[in-house]
């Protein structure tokens, strides 16, 4: 069940306050992912005492919200994050967006560039992504059922009980040795439903030089989520 209730501006801060059974006290939390502010508490606490709590901590708020990186929106001339580099993106022929000689050329309808991004994004991300999981699969002896892709705000990737593999298509803004290694890791799941000492060393098996690349995603993976494809 999902309020909401604000801080006074300026900027104005909205707040989701999230009821759940679980909720002992009140406790808040900000996304590094998109800046969503959400406070949780018990079922019966009266809405009032949200309000009180977020204005307590008004100003760890505001000073969390500041540390986030700004907002970016690829644009005609902007840049965006792709394979790891800031490359351009410009005007090109043609009706979709492609990478080529180092940038990513879209049609010149500034209205439509953000879209087209994101689609040329997702198509790439599958292909990159089916060709780490069919190689990592290969060297494993196993194989897995649908790849699908999301833009999800809380994990990078998930197998299933039923073998089926879930990837975030930001994954193509990162390093390609970072979607290698998360290829890898949701892989091994299929071998492995759990984080042991055995499944790491399943993920070592295909991947050894694993713990750089995770490394990257806990320090810089809020950065993917920096660029918006829509309005």
């Amino acid at each position: 069940m999902m309020e909401q209730i604000e801080l006074a501006g300026p900027p104005v801060v909205t707040i989701l306050v999230r009821r759940t059974r679980q909720a002992r006290r009140l406790s808040l939390r900000v996304s590094q992912l998109d800046g969503r502010v959400t406070i949780s508490l018990p079922m019966r606490t009266p809405l009032r005492e949200a309000q009180v709590f977020a204005t307590e901590k008004e100003d760890w708020i505001r000073r969390t919200l500041a540390k986030r990186p700004e907002t970016a929106r690829p644009v005609i001339d902007g840049k965006v994050l792709f394979q790891g580099v800031d490359v351009d993106v410009v005007t090109g022929a043609g009706r979709v967006a492609r990478f080529v000689d180092g940038q990513i050329t879209v049609p010149d309808n500034p209205a439509r560039v953000m879209s087209r991004v994101a689609a040329f994004m997702k198509v790439t991300a599958r292909e990159r992504l089916c060709e780490a999981s069919d190689r990592y699969a290969a060297q494993l002896g196993v194989s897995y059922g649908r790849l699908t892709l999301r833009d999800t705000r809380s994990r990078w990737g998930s197998c299933s009980s039923e073998g089926n593999l879930m990837y975030s298509w930001r994954l193509i803004m990162a390093p390609p040795e970072v979607l290698d290694y998360v290829a890898a890791h949701e892989v091994s799941h299929l071998l492995e439903m759990n984080h042991s000492a055995q499944y790491w060393q399943v993920v070592s098996s295909i991947y050894p030089q694993y713990k750089p690349p995770r490394a990257w995603l806990r320090k810089h993976g809020q950065q993917l989520h920096r660029f918006q494809f829509s309005d």
